[in-house]
């Protein structure tokens, strides 16, 4: 009853506002963040610390208060993108290269977009359908709420993006016949330390999600790494780069490898853009790091390469 009415009647009127109005709310919210109530703020600095020990006190204390703004920029972004129109969505969110992703459409190849939760990744995953000719498709966990799992994907899929639960993704894949970009955010912590690829991350040994390359090689999907660039508030580019069209011609790791290392570069060129308030270092380093990734290069190429 509570989220209903939440929704109704406060959240979604609010999306009908323009954008110019939500940011003074998100302006007065801003500076509740960063002094009445610091949201996750002992995570923020503990993240930035240790990927930029190099930087002053003063620098990186600039990327967390830029951050704290660009967050609540984040939170009237999403307000809006429950009723943003089609025509607004296109003005405010334009791709500088999709030639990219024609020659793979023309090739009558899938694609697997990658990236991280870096800039507005909303309005991408609403807006995607419209930029690409390939059928948009996300893959997803249901949220434990129901009623805002319900209104979240009918918002998210309502220029025709399909939303896909994370449990049926095999079976979707062999349904499908459509030429499909399916689009993956993989930046977050892992669920186990034993099946994750570890590897140097913004100067820590850190546990990133091998499933892109796994989905890449089962399906023999191209992959196409995206960065979300913020031109002023409210309007973004999105710039694409493939990383490979054969993924069942490279060795085991190369494509997270060159994943990570095109998000590292993203992340440090603007990195007030990326989300600093997740917990992403939370899973343990295990102690027989190099026995653990011949296990795991055996089992891969057994799977995929035999």
């Amino acid at each position: 009853m509570f989220s209903a009415f939440a929704y109704y009647v406060l959240i979604y009127p609010l999306s009908l506002l323009p954008l110019r109005v939500m940011y003074l709310f998100t302006d007065f919210f801003f500076l509740l963040l960063i002094t009445v109530v610091p949201y996750r703020r002992k995570v923020v600095r503990g993240n930035i610390e240790r990927s930029f020990p190099n930087k002053s006190t003063e620098e990186k204390r600039s990327i967390e208060r830029k951050f704290y703004r660009h967050l609540t920029d984040l939170l009237a972004e999403g307000a809006k993108n429950l009723s943003i129109s089609k025509k607004q969505l296109l003005k405010r969110f334009k791709v500088e290269n999709p030639e990219v992703m024609d020659k793979l459409y023309a090739q009558n190849k899938n694609v697997l977009l990658v990236s991280g939760h870096y800039n507005n990744w909303e309005w991408l995953i609403t807006g995607q359908n419209l930029l690409f000719k390939h059928q948009a498709v996300g893959i997803g966990m249901p949220l434990s709420n129901g009623f805002w799992d319900e209104k979240l994907n009918a918002r998210r899929s309502r220029f025709g993006m399909k939303v896909i639960h994370s449990k049926i993704v095999h079976d979707f894949y062999m349904q499908n016949k459509d030429c499909i970009s399916t689009l993956v955010l993989a930046d977050q912590s892992p669920g186990d330390s034993n099946k994750c690829y570890w590897m140097e991350f913004l100067n820590q040994t850190s546990g990133m999600l091998f499933g892109p390359e796994m989905l890449a090689n089962k399906y023999d999907q191209a992959v196409v790494y995206f960065s979300l660039h913020k031109v002023k508030r409210g309007h973004y580019t999105m710039r694409l780069k493939e990383i490979t069209s054969t993924p069942r011609e490279l060795e085991y790791g190369e494509i997270t490898e060159q994943f990570v290392h095109l998000l590292e570069n993203t992340i440090k060129e603007a990195p007030q853009y990326w989300i600093w308030s997740h917990k992403r270092w939370k899973r343990d380093v295990p102690q027989d790091l190099e026995g653990l990734r011949k296990q795991q290069v055996e089992k891969f190429n057994e799977k995929f390469r035999r």
